[in-house]
């Protein structure tokens, strides 16, 4: 894959930690320009300074994804500057736990302008760029939990099952234009929010899963490279769950 890879230009919003952060390097690695997007604009210069040193080529722009002028701003700033964009990975993103009716309208509003409606600005612009060379392949995160049902997940729940329903609206709206669109659905990944979690919490959570243990940003990122890959050319529309088996049982 990575001489496929070679000279594509890649994109990931909410790249600049967990998921993000490995999926960007992974492209990276594989030889693709990589543009990042984030909120945070230290640790987004950081995975640029990164991919810089090992030889790659990035560039970062600071991006909300909730507001709709962040969006094309970023994308267009990478079309001027590559020319191109060949992939997209829409994985920012932000989780609260909370019973439904502790929530406040601010948290649900938070929940669907960044999970869902952040999603539907990024297709929007990339598609946009994508109709007009040809071709392209867009990987969204979703969740188990817009899979499944999930107490104290209502708000989070409901802005990843749009997310998936979106995708797959969308992959039918442009699949004769040659762009595939696809999801993955994630259940529990390690990454730095989890340091946070009681032991006995996070050890109910790793028997959770049938496979014995949580999933790798690395084990979602290579899914997400196949996924944008010609090795998926017959795959859209395709919510591919990543949980060890958990939406099994």
């Amino acid at each position: 894959m990575s001489g496929e890879l070679k000279g594509k230009v890649a994109l990931v919003l909410g790249g600049s930690s967990g998921i993000g952060e490995v999926t960007a390097l992974a492209f990276a690695n594989a030889g693709a320009k990589v543009a990042v997007a984030s909120r945070r604009s230290n640790e987004g210069e950081q995975i640029v300074q990164q991919i810089q040193a090992n030889g790659g080529e990035a560039f970062f722009v600071r991006t909300d994804v909730s507001i709709e002028s962040d969006v094309k701003d970023f994308i267009d700033k990478t079309v001027i500057k590559y020319g191109q964009i060949d992939y997209a990975f829409n994985n920012a993103g932000v989780m609260q736990s909370a019973p439904l009716i502790q929530l406040t309208e601010a948290d649900w509003d938070q929940m669907i302008d960044i999970n869902l409606k952040g999603v539907f600005f990024a297709l929007k612009y990339e598609i946009l760029a994508m109709l007009q060379q040809g071709y392209g392949s867009i990987v969204n995160t979703a969740s188990i939990a817009g899979v499944i049902g999930m107490a104290d997940l209502s708000a989070y729940s409901a802005s990843k099952g749009g997310v998936i329903a979106l995708t797959k609206s969308a992959s039918i709206e442009y699949a004769k234009s040659n762009i595939r669109i696809n999801s993955v659905s994630l259940g529990t990944i390690k990454t730095a929010a989890l340091d946070q979690a009681p032991p006995d919490l996070l050890a109910q959570i790793v028997t959770g899963h049938p496979i014995g243990r949580i999933g790798l940003p690395t084990e979602v990122a290579e899914a997400v490279l196949w996924l944008c890959s010609s090795k998926a050319s017959f795959v859209t529309g395709h919510n591919m769950i990543i949980d060890g088996g958990y939406t099994c049982q």
